[in-house]
């Protein structure tokens, strides 16, 4: 199937690029903050107008900020001044990567000094442009608009993204612009369109712990802004490549912070949008700071990816970083295994997101991961481990009584869920359960998947 069209938002900051972004796609993928320099990644989504699919990329402002006392003057958000430089490359390569750029401008302000500047690098990329000139909330402020076509670019749309005013009239410019020069790549919903049932990997972890660099070691290019500064990535950005043939989406998420830490405001919906990738996700790579340690805060998102039912892997990032003797890595494996005891042994990884050291195991770890997580083991096969299990470990009593197993199966993948009926669920005692989960675990892959287990009392018409 022909990819679909992707449309770049651009604009200098607090013109209402993320908010028009959340119109389109449906949802608040965005963060959105009325100080400039909130958005700082690149960040995709999709959306559909007249029945017609697209791409859609929501960017950082090309232009952050002007000098002290012009007009279109405005303060950072806090800690964004030293991104200015690679929040404006990453507008760029949206720019670059782009079929049609949609220009967003603030209509209560007019044509600033920035606006001119970003529509005279629009100008040369010989791509379309439309102008959405957003918080147009009422009628005059859309005959105030025409002023904007002096950029000289394209057809200008007064819109409010906010209240959703106008903003059809520009997705059937868009639409236009579309058939008009990408008439091969425009689809239907539905044209060859299948669930969506590929690899999707989170990348978690506290805040400065190497997400973003492993994120960009993955996918060979600088697709995420990387700093030392903790906290750098606010949105969970996907990223596609393919790996044995197969595509695999990337998720880099906000570093998440233990709760009494969390600042109000942006951070706190960034973390919110974190945990919504563990979610989404199949498989998560759960980043630790060789050098710190491992954390309470790592155990805790550790949890979080259990309570979501998600295969996990554990990443050792900086390893590069840590002096070590014969015994460095055998110990801090023993310290892994100790701290993460509710995990289900899952793999574990000694890398460098900075040197590439041992990178190449990470995707393949993942894959294999996933792959065991779909794994369907035969009822046949279940009733056979069942039965060799319960001769070599009988099932607790209660007095006289004792638990009886009848048989089992697997009713569910992805994680995958057991059934069992029993006399007495009830008599089902954790260490037991702990006991058969062991036993599934020996002959089937299922390394940092959790298994579920149900017992239900068997039905009297099955006596």
């Amino acid at each position: 199937m022909a990819r679909k069209p992707l449309v770049a938002l651009v604009g200098r900051p607090n013109v209402g690029k993320s908010t028009l972004f959340n119109r389109l796609v449906g949802e608040r993928l965005a963060v959105t903050n009325p100080i400039p320099g909130t958005t700082r990644d690149r960040l995709g989504g999709v959306f559909d107008w007249h029945g017609m699919l697209f791409d859609v990329v929501d960017t950082g402002g090309i232009e952050v900020y002007q000098p002290k006392g012009t007009r279109d003057e405005a303060p950072l958000a806090e800690g964004s001044v030293e991104f200015v430089p690679q929040i404006k490359a990453q507008a760029l390569i949206a720019v670059q990567d782009s079929d049609i750029i949609v220009l967003v401008v603030d209509g209560t302000t007019g044509i600033t000094a920035a606006d001119e500047e970003i529509a005279e690098i629009l100008r040369r990329t010989q791509k379309p442009v439309l102008i959405a000139a957003n918080k147009a909330d009422h009628v005059d402020r859309f005959k105030t608009a025409v002023e904007f076509y002096g950029l000289g670019l394209g057809e200008v749309y007064p819109l409010s993204a906010i209240h959703g005013l106008g903003v059809g009239d520009l997705l059937d410019g868009v639409v236009a612009a579309a058939r008009e020069t990408l008439p091969e790549l425009v689809t239907m919903p539905g044209d060859g369109e299948e669930e969506d049932q590929h690899l999707k990997i989170a990348i978690v972890g506290r805040p400065n712990v190497g997400k973003s660099s492993l994120t960009n070691r993955l996918i060979g290019a600088e697709r995420m802004i990387v700093s030392p500064v903790a906290g750098t990535t606010r949105d969970a950005i996907d990223s596609e490549i393919t790996f044995h043939s197969e595509p695999i989406t990337l998720i880099d998420t906000a570093g998440i912070r233990r709760r009494g830490k969390i600042e109000p405001g942006v951070e706190k919906y960034s973390v919110l949008r974190a945990m919504k990738a563990i979610d989404r996700c199949d498989v998560a790579l759960l980043l630790i700071d060789a050098i710190e340690g491992i954390t309470d805060q790592d155990a805790h998102i550790a949890g979080y990816v259990m309570e979501a039912g998600k295969s996990i892997v554990l990443i050792v990032n900086k390893w590069d970083a840590v002096e070590k003797d014969n015994s460095t890595h055998t110990a801090f494996q023993q310290a892994l295994r100790e701290r993460f005891d509710f995990l289900p042994d899952p793999p574990m990884i000694f890398i460098s997101a900075l040197t590439g050291q041992r990178i190449h195991q990470v995707l393949e770890t993942a894959h294999q991961v996933y792959e065991g997580r779909y794994t369907r083991v035969p009822t046949a096969e279940v009733n056979r481990l069942l039965r060799a299990a319960m001769q070599r470990h009988p099932p607790p009593a209660r007095g006289t009584v004792q638990l009886k197993i009848y048989y089992g199966s697997q009713v569910r993948v992805a994680p995958p869920l057991f059934l069992f009926h029993v006399n007495d669920p009830a008599m089902v005692h954790f260490t037991y359960r702990r006991y058969l989960e062991n036993q599934l675990r020996a002959e089937y892959p299922f390394t940092g998947t959790p298994i579920r287990m149900s017992f239900r009392p068997r039905d009297k018409d099955e006596d």
